[in-house]
């Protein structure tokens, strides 16, 4: 026993000491982003959509709690929060609004999000309104929930 065990610690050293892997969303976040920017050309919108960050602060705020609040579903926040105060709160005063993804995995797609979004008439004004011209989006995943959620800026 002695023996198998000096041979397994150098194994169990190397697993101890290897960095611990965070997800990095950043390719997600920006997909999203150029996505929704092809939904509004494709509306008619000549301005272009913008990276504010802010609005990607007020929809973390969103993100990480709807991820760690499972009753959660939608735009209003555990505190209570509307989309609008989260904003304010990060420091942006203009009009909002917000889509919001949830997937019951670890697993979340862009193309799948803008398909559920574009199909949804709420969603899809958001998207196709040409005053929104400023988004922050950020998105967050556990073992068995993913969200996604997109604030948008005029």
């Amino acid at each position: 026993m002695s023996r198998l065990l000096a041979l397994m610690m150098p194994i169990l050293f190397v697993l101890m000491a290897a960095p611990v892997a965070h997800a990095d969303n950043l390719r997600l976040n920006n997909g999203i982003v150029t996505n929704v920017d092809t939904v509004k050309k494709q509306a008619g919108c000549t301005t272009g959509l913008h990276i504010n960050p802010q609005l990607q602060f007020a929809a973390q705020r969103h993100a990480d709690d709807v991820l760690n609040n499972r009753a959660l579903d939608g735009d209003i926040g555990s505190d209570g929060s509307t989309v609008q105060d989260r904003a304010r709160g990060a420091g942006y005063n203009g009009a909002v609004a917000e889509t919001i993804a949830i997937n019951q995995s670890l697993a979340i797609n862009d193309l799948d999000i803008i398909g559920n979004w574009y199909y949804r008439q709420d969603y899809f004004a958001i998207m196709s309104n040409c005053a929104n011209t400023q988004i922050g989006v950020w998105s967050d995943n556990s073992f068995d929930r993913s969200v996604l959620v997109a604030v948008y800026g005029q």
